[in-house]
């Protein structure tokens, strides 16, 4: 996704759009495969089902894969401007120039921006308008259990599981493309024979007289899983390792889709797990682990795994999380083992807040249950926990509605016996969205106006009550059951809304409802008909094609059991007859005893992590130069102390932490460079526990960044060193302009005034002139400046620029060539200690001198007076 040609320092978060992140890869081969997914960079990266096809596919020996995200609105409108097609991250190829463009629907929000990809890569929207030499169309992902909504967009649907399923795809695909007749409804007949695969053209778009049978693999430990996952340079949504222990789930929540489509429970074995971590940990250098399922805190052998992580990376400052746990899944051990390198956070999810209404979803849990899942996460020392549930639910009385804030209170009193701490209470509610192959897919959503109504309700409680509300848009969820739950006329509601102008619908800041209904109201489709329809026992679903294995007659018997309030127990346990011929898991037949047992004891309360050697060395503090160039110039500064922290990690150099509950190395970067700015000398400090030299520093960090951050120095410093930030005092920028003579009408002028912001609003006067000591003209389009800061007024580059040149300070090509500190003169901060620092002149002197003698030029160049 990047676009030549474009400066890409005035748009949003420039970083998404850039290439060569670390373990990206760059493959060519016969068959392209573009891994598109209809959201931004952020949110895509975060995608574990991406990264796992993203490795498997570049392990084909005959396909690759890339990566394409949608732009954000900011870009999306310089490019429909200048006529760019949008292209991959890896080579920049366009969308229209692969054999094959696969997106992931993973939430029905995202449909508009599936559209919005194939125009602006350059592919016609309908299948039915693509020829032979356009790119096949595949989707899949949780929304193609009801593809009827985009048949008229998508070529292939894979239902279920992709990693065994894409390898045969693109067989297919190769042998079509080599041997074949290069027809394209050859191609999809040959896709409608894998098993999983729906081809509406070949099937038919109603999919009520198709059987598609979906795909799922039997044993986890024998899936691809990506051991060298991509480390994006800006911070995604979930940026760390996601280790998947377990897929399916055994709880039968019945409003819960993928718990039912996700059936039977396969669960990865403790070696497996330990092995991927290891190396994924290894390879990225990330700080933390999600260990990730539908029920990650039912997975059989947590305790002993979360004890085995903490004893191999604790001593790394590498940390646990678990994703939303059921009130009954809460540990006390695990919660202790979770909170030994770093307290993530922990959510809960009750769903319903009377008993009455979690028998009637069952999810089974108890009072009592609640109350000693709050006790232990406030007695390990939590003090910021978030709840989830639900409203609109089936058989739900407005006693449901008012015992959520007086559930979510509990847990402040429940607080109050254990710390005299503020406590913070963050309350998600829901919509309740009926799902396909649901026992509740029958219902339909409940009436907008009283989810309105409920959710102020919410709103205003729980917010008097000093508890954080947040919920999830009524609007939203709408559409969201219109879509789940609608016909393949859809499409064209789907098309006309984004022809104008809805995508990105997931994001609040470009969700426009009115647009929604002004496409509904066009082609006339009732969409609160839609979202509110009840089906009956007999009526065919519009997904009733698409068999996931899951027995139609088993979701109405637990419909009933909804109506009743009846519970149905764990199948862990007792098999209710789903329809699935379930296997013992492989894992249940490992035992835990390679997770080395009675080693635990040394965690025990009040034991200390385990040190490794490099612990117990003194520290020493290392003084690093490093330049930023090329596209590394649109990182951040945050996004740059990133980068060098996990090269750092990768390289297995071994930083001192700081000491809490949050440890964060301590590595401490100089005075920051806007982004779209390059440097040539910029630097930071690191502290570590090793005897590495200073050299094998510069090696061991240069073979493990990027392109275009390169350490070009080296040395150890005093640990009592002045910081860089307090130091640094004096910059030198190149700057490439139209006119470089517009300097020198600056520099003629006594005082450039201009109004300065301040954080608490104030606005202030600031004399910009003064910053700058001296400035030349190094060719016609090149000026040199050099600028330093008076008394406690750092300098502003933004603000110094923009009154220098008078034009926006991102149309500039920008480089910090120089920094330095004042020790009696000018010194670069990489040799500071060498300087004697029993200079009487000051630094204001030095300036002052510098203004009348002019400094140090290259002899070609003559300064400015």
């Amino acid at each position: 996704m990047v676009f030549l040609c474009m400066n890409l320092g005035r748009f949003e978060k420039p970083s998404r759009y850039i290439n060569g992140e670390i373990n990206s890869l760059h493959k060519r081969a016969l068959v392209s495969v573009a891994l598109a997914f209809p959201d931004i960079y952020d949110v895509g990266m975060s995608h574990l089902g991406l990264r796992i096809l993203y490795a498997v596919i570049n392990d084909h020996p005959y396909a690759s894969a890339e990566r394409v995200f949608s732009p954000w609105i900011d870009i999306e409108a310089e490019m429909r401007a200048r006529g760019f097609l949008l292209a991959s991250l890896e080579t920049k190829k366009p969308l229209r120039d692969f054999d094959i463009v696969g997106f992931s629907l993973q939430y029905e929000l995202s449909y508009t921006t599936v559209l919005n990809m194939l125009s602006l890569g350059g592919i016609p929207i309908r299948s039915g308008e693509r020829k032979e030499g356009d790119p096949l169309i595949i989707a899949g992902g949780p929304c193609t259990v009801n593809p009827s909504p985009m048949v008229a967009f998508i070529d292939a649907f894979l239902v279920g599981d992709g990693e065994e399923a894409v390898k045969e795809i693109i067989d297919v695909f190769y042998h079509w493309k080599k041997e074949g007749d290069g027809r394209r409804n050859s191609l999809l007949i040959g896709l409608s024979q894998i098993q999983g695969v729906y081809v509406p053209c070949i099937h038919g778009s109603n999919l009520r007289h198709a059987v598609i049978k979906r795909r799922y693999i039997t044993c986890l430990d024998d899936a691809p899983y990506p051991l060298y996952p991509v480390v994006p340079y800006t911070s995604i949504v979930h940026d760390r390792i996601t280790m998947e222990v377990s897929r399916g789930c055994t709880k039968g929540c019945r409003f819960c889709q993928a718990g039912m489509i996700y059936r039977p429970l396969r669960e990865r074995s403790p070696q497996r797990v330990l092995e991927i971590i290891d190396h994924s940990l290894r390879n990225t250098g990330h700080e933390e682990v999600s260990l990730t399922s539908l029920s990650a805190g039912d997975y059989e052998y947590l305790l002993p795994l979360v004890r085995e992580l903490n004893r191999r990376f604790s001593c790394k400052v590498v940390s646990l999380s678990l994703p939303s746990l059921r009130v009954g899944a809460v540990n006390q051990e695990v919660v202790k083992e979770i909170k030994k390198v770093r307290k993530t956070g922990f959510t809960i999810a009750p769903e319903a807040a009377t008993e009455r209404l979690r028998m009637a979803i069952n999810k089974d849990f108890t009072e009592e249950d609640y109350d000693r899942a709050l006790n232990v996460l406030f007695a390990e020392g939590w003090e910021s926990i978030k709840l989830y549930f639900m409203i609109g639910l089936p058989t739900e009385r407005g006693e449901d509605i008012e015992a959520i804030p007086e559930m979510a209170q509990r847990a402040i009193r429940i607080a109050r016996k254990h710390t005299r701490r503020y406590v913070n209470v963050n309350v998600g509610i829901s919509p309740f969205v009926p799902k396909p192959h649901t026992p509740l897919q029958w219902c339909g959503q409940e009436d907008i106006e009283k989810i309105r109504e409920k959710m102020d309700y919410l709103r205003q409680t729980l917010t008097k009550r000093k508890m954080t509300y947040k919920g999830h848009s009524a609007e939203m969820s709408l559409l969201e059951a219109v879509f789940s739950r609608g016909d393949c006329r859809l499409s064209d509601l789907v098309e006309n809304a984004w022809e104008i102008g809805c995508r990105l619908d997931a994001w609040t800041e470009s969700f426009d409802f009115k647009k929604w209904l002004l496409a509904a109201e066009k082609i006339g489709i009732p969409i609160h008909k839609y979202a509110g329809r009840q089906f009956s026992e007999k009526d065919a679903f519009p997904w009733e094609g698409i068999d996931i294995s899951v027995k139609k007659e088993f979701l109405w018997k637990e419909l009933q059991n909804t109506l009743s309030c009846k519970k149905t127990g764990d199948c862990k346990t007792v098999c209710h007859g789903c329809g699935l011929l379930c296997k013992e898991p492989a894992s249940r037949e490992l035992s835990a005893v390679s997770l080395q047992p009675g080693r635990d004891q040394q965690f025990e309360k009040g034991a200390q992590l385990p040190l490794d050697d490099s612990q117990l060395c003194k520290p020493l503090r290392i003084r690093v130069q490093f330049s930023k160039t090329g596209d590394m110039r649109y990182l951040s500064h945050r996004e740059v102390m990133t980068a060098f922290v996990r090269a750092i990690r990768r390289a297995d150099i071994p930083l001192v932490y700081s000491q809490g509950f949050h440890p964060s190395p301590r590595v401490s970067f100089g005075p920051p460079l806007h982004v779209g700015v390059s440097g040539l000398r910029e630097y930071f400090d690191m502290e570590i526990k090793s005897s590495l030299s200073p050299l094998n520093i510069k090696d061991d960090l240069n073979n493990r960044i990027p392109e275009g951050l390169r350490i070009e120095a080296a040395r150890i410093v005093p640990l009592n060193e002045q910081s860089l930030d307090s130091f640094i005092s004096r910059y030198e920028y190149e700057i490439i302009c139209p006119d470089a003579a517009v300097i020198e009408d600056f520099i003629g002028k006594r005082s450039v005034m201009i109004e300065r912001k301040r954080a608490n609003g104030e606005k202030i006067s600031v004399d910009v002139r003064k910053s700058v000591c001296d400035a030349w003209i190094a060719d016609d389009t090149t000026v040199r400046l050099t600028a330093v800061d008076s008394g406690d007024t750092k300098v502003r580059l933004g603000e110094l620029l923009g009154a220098v040149f008078q034009m926006p300070f991102e149309d500039l090509l920008i480089t910090r060539v120089g920094m330095y500190g004042w020790i009696g003169e000018w010194v670069d901060p990489l040799f500071s200690t060498d300087c004697a620092p029993d200079r009487e002149e000051s630094q204001e002197q030095s300036i002052h001198q510098e203004e009348r003698k002019g400094v140090r030029r290259e002899s070609s160049v003559s300064p400015l007076r």
